[in-house]
């Protein structure tokens, strides 16, 4: 895919001699500070559904973008059914974290589904985290080497989020687990 100057969105994406050849009046700091936000930027892929008084549902789900671009990666945002999937009749979900084991369980699609076949927001999602375990063989020593978290919206308002493990399951924390919350059952 290239924009109309040629961009190219699968290389190698900046470096800093780009940079000051892109912005030549920018200071040394500034480029330095700009690079740094590359690197390590302060936010990442948002995740938002929503439910208007009418019942109409939407979704949106962004990507990190360029700061944690592979060159010739596809993440599961654009991905219908992996990063957001919305249908009006039961309700929506989306998915942060890595892509590529959203992708492998078509997370969104799949809580969506289990919403269709009578499940809560919160059982939907922790199936589908059993499914990213699955296909790790629940061996938790791999599957700490990365997070995912999924949310989901049902029709008729009730909500839940869910991660693969509990926050303050990492390093001398408690042990693995995994986390979802929401609203009770209504």
């Amino acid at each position: 895919m290239r924009a109309a100057g040629g961009h190219n969105n699968w290389t190698d994406g900046l470096d800093a001699p780009r940079l000051k050849a892109l912005f030549p009046k920018a200071d040394d700091a500034t480029l330095a500070w700009a690079w740094k936000m590359a690197l390590h930027p302060p936010t990442g892929t948002i995740n938002c559904l929503a439910l208007n008084a009418k019942g109409e549902m939407s979704g949106v789900t962004t990507t990190a973008g360029l700061a944690w671009k592979i060159p010739g990666r596809v993440g599961d945002s654009p991905i219908l059914g992996a990063g957001l999937y919305v249908d009006q009749e039961v309700g929506a979900a989306g998915c942060t974290g890595r892509g590529e084991e959203n992708i492998r369980v078509a997370g969104a699609h799949s809580i969506v589904e289990n919403m269709w076949h009578g499940m809560t927001p919160k059982d939907a999602i922790l199936d589908a985290l059993k499914r990213v375990a699955r296909n790790y063989d629940n061996d938790k020593k791999r599957l700490d080497k990365f997070d995912i978290n999924f949310y989901a919206l049902r029709k008729d308002g009730m909500y839940s989020g869910g991660t693969l493990w509990n926050p303050q399951g990492r390093a001398d924390g408690p042990p693995l687990e995994f986390c979802c919350y929401g609203l009770p059952s209504m």
